[in-house]
């Protein structure tokens, strides 16, 4: 999809259609956009850039927060118009996800025109303002790649005889899978194009990775067939909410509420989902520098003129329960450097799934069931029926929001009305 939070935006409201704008979590020139209209881009500006910066590239910016739900909903319509054509294979994002072909739909001729089917009954089903990129190619990859060369509202074939010669015009950072640092890793073994990546041999593209992966982008590149590490599911490693904090809720006693509002989210997910987390990492960021002033073990900080940030990291030991969440976060709350915060988030790693048998001990038997008991609450009688009473007065604070690569369940209540 092409520019998508902000194309709602303006399916929702046919008076932005056509402008400049940029939806944003909250309206503080301290916090970044998370997507921006084409016009928008034609300033400069993308998603990641300061909203201060923004509006100074572009004056007459229209700042837009941002309404997940609408983006969730959304999604599953554009998902119902594409299976109206093809049958959706896999959701890689909120944004995107890819079809396969079959017999002889994977004819050049009629691959292209399945495409187009696809993005009419995109606007067609969900909105004009929906418009969409199709790339069609041997692989997933090379599909995602060939999506990517004709925005907006762009269908590209690659075909196998066509490789590497269309690739050749593209920078190495235009690939998924290679960032900034991938970039640096690739130029310190000697390659900074597309060409000298496609003629590197397998053994060399595994070293210059450092993994396995590297060796399956041989394959990758020529559309040949090979596990895809960019195809399908892929496992959930982690569970995390993070949130920008308003002008208004920057001292520590009001950062913590809307943590533990933070961490209640995190725990209700984490069950909802079925999973169980071996260990929690907080994580902040201060306005100003904090020096050397990170302590306690498992912490540490990066440093900045105007920014700083600080995080630290605690054993659960297999738990999902809000009150053992608690009991965690208070320990890594407490080893937090002094400062004025500005944003802050908390994150479930290593999980694994629930088992089928309940826990020997009384005492986490206990906590369990009063989790599943509050869950239970507020999903019939509303958001925060019951909660912690350390978020009271944070309820309302970091409401729903959308990583690209994880799509909310509207069926968990969110915030209070």
């Amino acid at each position: 999809m092409n520019s998508y939070f902000a194309s709602v935006e303006q399916q929702v409201h046919p008076d932005l259609r056509g402008k400049a704008i940029a939806v944003v979590p909250v309206e503080s020139d301290s916090t970044s956009v998370i997507a921006a209209s084409y016009p928008a881009k034609a300033f400069g500006i993308r998603t990641g850039t300061k909203v201060g910066d923004a509006r100074r590239m572009c004056p007459g910016l229209i700042l837009v927060k941002g309404r997940p739900d609408e983006y969730v909903r959304a999604h599953h319509k554009v998902l119902a118009a594409i299976d109206t054509v093809l049958p959706v294979h896999a959701v890689h994002s909120i944004d995107e996800c890819s079809c396969r072909l079959m017999g002889t739909e994977c004819e050049p001729v009629r691959a292209e025109e399945l495409g187009r089917r696809i993005k009419r009954a995109i606007l067609r089903d969900v909105g004009e303002c929906l418009t969409s990129s199709v790339g069609i190619a041997p692989n997933r990859f090379l599909a995602k790649v060939a999506a990517d060369m004709q925005k907006p509202d762009g269908l590209t074939v690659l075909k196998s005889e066509e490789i590497p010669e269309k690739l050749l015009g593209l920078k190495l950072i235009d690939l998924p899978g290679i960032g900034v640092k991938m970039q640096e890793r690739l130029r310190r073994a000697g390659v900074t194009t597309i060409d000298q990546l496609y003629n590197m041999d397998e053994p060399g593209l595994g070293k210059s990775w450092g993994s396995v992966v590297g060796r399956e982008w041989w394959y990758l590149l020529r559309g040949l067939p090979v596990h895809d590490p960019f195809d399908g599911e892929r496992p959930r490693r982690t569970i995390g909410h993070s949130h920008v904090l308003g002008p208004e809720s920057r001292d520590e006693h009001k950062a913590r509420q809307v943590a533990m509002r933070l961490l209640a989210k995190v725990g209700q997910r984490a069950r909802h989902l079925g999973y169980v987390a071996a260990n929690m990492t907080l994580s902040l960021r201060y306005l100003g520098s904090l020096g050397d002033r990170a302590r306690g073990a498992g912490t540490g900080w990066s440093k900045g003129d105007a920014q700083s940030r600080w995080h630290a990291r605690g054993a659960l030991g297999g738990v999902n329960d809000t009150e053992s969440l608690i009991r965690v976060f208070a320990s890594l709350w407490a080893q937090r450097p002094p400062g004025r915060l500005l944003q802050v988030g908390v994150t479930l790693h290593d999980l694994s799934p629930v088992g089928d048998t309940p826990s020997l001990f009384e005492g986490q038997q206990r906590l369990d069931r009063l989790a599943s008991a509050m869950d239970k609450i507020n999903r019939k009688y509303g958001a925060d029926a019951v909660y912690p009473a350390a978020m009271h007065e944070a309820r309302k604070s970091a409401p729903r929001r959308i990583a690209f690569g994880n799509i909310p369940d509207l069926d968990l209540p969110d915030i209070a009305d």
